[in-house]
């Protein structure tokens, strides 16, 4: 009897330790109460309201929306030692600022992820427009061994132009995969089909032939036209982004972000992040949705470096929204990206964090604190066992996520409040950022946006000016919240800068 009590107690931790990793099932309260528990706070201040007839509606007056004037510098170590060269950026300053990032702001990327496989599961030839494209979708499916019960397969859509000499520059685009414009049967296989079909509708239904014999002509599934579902295409203004930048000579690509983590907090026991848990919550270092949507990203790249027709050295990334910040962050850790197009990214993305103006570091501590590590959450703690902390105790800020893109091309992208592009995105604080992160590439041997590095004298200057000379740009276009009408004006200066490159100018300053 003692041996079978010895034996049984001996089994309990391993059957108390299989039954705590099964998977979790949190709400987005019962998750964000979790990690407030591991940090220890106890309370949080709330996010400003975006509605300005609202008791705590978000400040919009520039004399009240810059508390914490001071920003961290760049350029200083944490010792108090000015980085003066660009050996003392990559091998010290550079590091200290990424991690800082990391554990403070959007989490780490955890070093036992899974392998991704990719698998073309579609290859088209279609037409995007008037210009014939090779289509691919692609499915990456994420090495679920480890845990079963959760599949990751990255949805991704790649389209080249049709007649390209050689590997051609493609932006990445966060966005639903999808094919422009599936090519269609022939017309005489379309009437096989058609003919086929209604022999077995009038066999199933009968009542049906009657039908067919009262309209001759009428087949079940028309002939579409080569242009897409839209027909020939008739374009106002500036065509679609693909249509530009196929006509210029280079692909894209379109992944799907909720294929990697889903955009809510009832996901981060699922998906990548779910995955490599093993369905179990975060700790507060883990990365958040963010920097999920800028490693699926990175996976996609994998992909790209094996395609011929791909020039995989210039590779960009684009986002608008939160998709903006996640463009942003994966141009700053995924140094395989040669450019990017940030658009309208706000709070997380290119806006500073210490501004009070619109959205506010507790807008990212409540509602979407799933995008950011938990950590960040302590910066919009009032009552916690470390005390209370604002933006002002955050380590970094926006323009060093900037920075950490230096020197590579890097294109900030508003629009303007009146057409849609809110207020609550705080356009001003974002040209702060790009102004103040000017000071590391300059550092680094390419031009900034042609301005001082002083972000509290700097103007902004007026709607559709574009700052375009340099590595780091700015324009701020007269449309609503998206990044299409800056879109020609990024192709014309990366294709610029690409040229300076393969000449051997560096953008140099």
């Amino acid at each position: 009897m003692k041996t079978a009590i010895f034996f049984f107690l001996l089994a309990l931790p391993v059957v108390v330790s299989a039954q705590s990793l099964a998977p979790v099932n949190f709400t987005a309260e019962q998750d964000h109460q979790n990690m407030m528990k591991q940090l220890g706070i106890k309370t949080l201040r709330n996010g400003p309201s975006g509605d300005e007839n609202a008791p705590n509606h978000a400040n919009y007056d520039e004399a009240l929306a810059n508390p914490f004037p001071g920003l961290p510098d760049a350029l200083t170590l944490k010792n108090g030692k000015k980085v003066s060269t660009a050996d003392m950026w990559w091998k010290q300053r550079c590091p200290e600022i990424a991690e800082d990032m990391e554990r403070e702001v959007y989490g780490r990327i955890p070093a036992n992820v899974p392998k991704v496989t990719w698998t073309v599961k579609v290859t088209d030839k279609e037409r995007v427009g008037f210009y014939p494209v090779i289509a691919k979708q692609l499915i990456g499916h994420v090495d679920n061994t480890a845990c079963p019960s959760i599949n990751v397969n990255i949805e991704m859509t790649l389209v080249l132009p049709a007649f390209a000499k050689g590997p051609v520059p493609v932006l990445m685009m966060f966005a639903r995969s999808a094919l422009p414009a599936p090519a269609q049967p022939s017309p005489a296989d379309l009437e096989k089909i058609n003919s086929a079909l209604k022999e077995l509708l009038v066999k199933e239904h009968p009542e049906l032939k009657a039908i067919f014999e009262q309209y001759p002509a009428y087949n079940p599934v028309a002939e579409q036209s080569p242009f897409g579902p839209g027909g020939f295409p008739v374009i106002k203004g500036d065509p679609p982004t693909a249509m530009q930048l196929i006509a210029n000579g280079w692909g894209y690509v379109l992944i799907d972000p909720s294929s990697i983590q889903a955009d809510n907090a009832e996901g981060l026991t699922k998906g990548i992040i779910g995955l490599v848990n093993k369905g179990q919550p975060r700790k507060p270092d883990d990365w958040g949705a963010l920097r999920a949507w800028s490693w699926g990203a990175a996976r996609a790249l994998d992909y790209l470096e094996t395609e011929p027709a791909v020039d995989a050295k210039h590779v960009g990334i684009e986002g608008v929204s939160r998709y903006g910040k996640a463009a942003l962050v994966t141009l700053a850790f995924e140094q395989r990206f040669a450019m990017g197009l940030i658009g309208s990214s706000g709070e997380g993305g290119a806006k500073l964090h210490r501004r009070n103006f619109g959205e506010a570091v507790e807008s990212l501590t409540g509602g979407e604190y799933y995008w950011m590590a938990g950590n960040f959450m302590k910066y919009g703690a009032s009552d916690a066992t470390f005390g209370a902390k604002t933006a002002k105790d955050l380590p970094v800020d926006a323009h060093e996520l900037i920075a950490l893109c230096a020197p590579r091309l890097t294109f900030i992208s508003y629009g303007i409040p009146e057409q849609g592009d809110a207020k609550w995105l705080d356009q001003q604080g974002s040209y702060m950022a790009t102004v103040a992160a000017g000071s590391v590439f300059k550092l680094l041997g390419v031009k900034d946006i042609g301005v001082t590095n002083d972000y509290k004298t700097e103007k902004m200057p007026p709607v559709n000016t574009g700052m375009l000379d340099g590595a780091l740009a700015w324009r701020q276009h007269d449309g609503g919240h998206t990044d299409a009408p800056n879109v020609k004006y990024f192709i014309a200066w990366a294709k610029k800068m690409m040229e300076q490159e393969k000449a051997g100018n560096s953008i140099a300053k």
